[in-house]
């Protein structure tokens, strides 16, 4: 599965939160996966990263199932999960922002006579992500935009999720996360599915932001009153849509020329070729890494079927990227069902079929370099049919 560097999966429980976010992003398109769930897909700000934004509801199991359905539709660079949650420390204050560093699937144990013993699942945040979010925290440009006074801080720490709403600080439940969980700064119901899913899917990086709504201790009616949820919700959103930017661009290239886990920089030179009589220059490279091939090799004819299929693939990541719009990737799409369909029947007649489509195909996609490159060798290929 390759990723795409360049977008970031935020995913939400409650609508406020979805609201908070979705605040931040402009140019949004509806994007429908094909079991029915909608994402809006946008940017942050008017020139940030590319963003597919969705509402999973509240539980453990379908955020689970509806971050696994987003991270393969949309293979991102990181998946951020963005609420509100419980505070469970005096030292953390209404609208705070907790980052999980580890988060705690506090239900897992087993019933003996003596008591229930824990048995919990735990996810820690990865060591990138988590240098990436100590950053942002320290250099405070997120709180841009929050209004004068407002002054959240960030802490970083255990957060444990449930299947329940805490709201009480003598229950047999708070109890037992104080037992069992006494690291734990927050409590809430969705980050353990999300990271379930994210390690799932070849450890892709899982963040959890939480803005702190209330104290799990029986005042959650004063402080939803009070209106601390859309604020510690908003708090959360401008602090994720901060660290999706850095992170997007630690995934990248750094400023400096260095490509981020190699230990040499990019080379950066000026290629000048000199030839006399009738010798040519074929090809001029300055940093090569793995194989090379140029073109095909005369004993090996170019696979159609598996070369049609490959450019489904690129066709769609190249509207996830924005290079090619969604109109015209729908269209694309019936013409690669046409020739796909053509070439599969085999007939002379198919095989000139296949090329008009190919050469509409050609047409929708000619503003996209990569595309029309492969496309025209894949053509080039269908005229010894044809």
């Amino acid at each position: 599965m390759s990723i795409n560097k360049s977008l970031v999966v935020i995913l939400t429980a409650l609508n406020l939160e979805y609201e908070a976010v979705r605040e931040r992003l402009t140019g949004l398109a509806v994007r429908q996966h094909a079991a029915g769930t909608r994402f809006e897909v946008g940017r942050i700000g008017q020139s940030g990263p590319r963003v597919a934004l969705g509402l999973v509801g509240k539980g453990n199991h379908p955020s689970a199932v509806l971050a696994e359905r987003a991270i393969t539709e949309f293979r991102p660079a990181v998946l951020l999960f963005v609420g509100v949650a419980g505070g469970l420390r005096p030292s953390v204050a209404l609208g705070d922002v907790v980052v999980a560093s580890k988060i705690y699937a506090y239900h897992g144990g087993t019933s003996k006579d003596d008591g229930l013993k824990a048995r919990p699942k735990a996810w820690e945040i990865p060591h990138e992500a988590d240098q990436v979010a100590h950053h942002v925290a320290r250099a405070g440009e997120w709180r841009r935009g929050l209004g004068a006074g407002t002054n959240p801080q960030v802490h970083f720490g255990a957060i444990a999720a449930g299947e329940v709403v805490q709201d009480s600080a003598v229950s047999a439940q708070a109890r037992w996360i104080r037992q069992h969980y006494n690291d734990a700064m927050a409590i809430e119901m969705e980050a353990a599915g999300v990271a379930q899913a994210g390690h799932l899917n070849r450890a892709l990086p899982v963040v959890v932001v939480r803005g702190i709504s209330d104290r799990a201790d029986g005042s959650k009616a004063v402080t939803d009153g009070q209106n601390w949820q859309p604020r510690a919700a908003r708090h959360a959103a401008a602090f994720a849509t901060a660290l999706a930017q850095e992170m997007t661009i630690e995934s990248g290239h750094r400023g400096d020329g260095m490509p981020n886990g190699q230990g040499s920089a990019l080379m950066s030179m000026k290629n000048e070729n000199l030839a006399s009589g009738n010798a040519r220059v074929g090809v001029q490279a300055g940093q090569i890494h793995g194989n090379v091939i140029i073109g095909t090799s005369p004993d090996e004819p170019l696979d159609l079927a598996a070369s049609i299929a490959d450019l489904r693939i690129r066709l769609k990541q190249a509207c996830l990227d924005g290079r090619l719009d969604e109109e015209t990737y729908a269209a694309a799409e019936v013409e690669l069902d046409a020739a796909t369909g053509c070439l599969r029947d085999g007939s002379a007649t198919n095989e000139g079929g296949l090329l008009m489509s190919l050469k509409r195909l050609r047409g929708l996609v000619a503003d996209v370099s990569e595309l029309a490159a492969r496309l025209a060798i894949i053509i080039a290929a269908a005229r010894g049919l044809a």
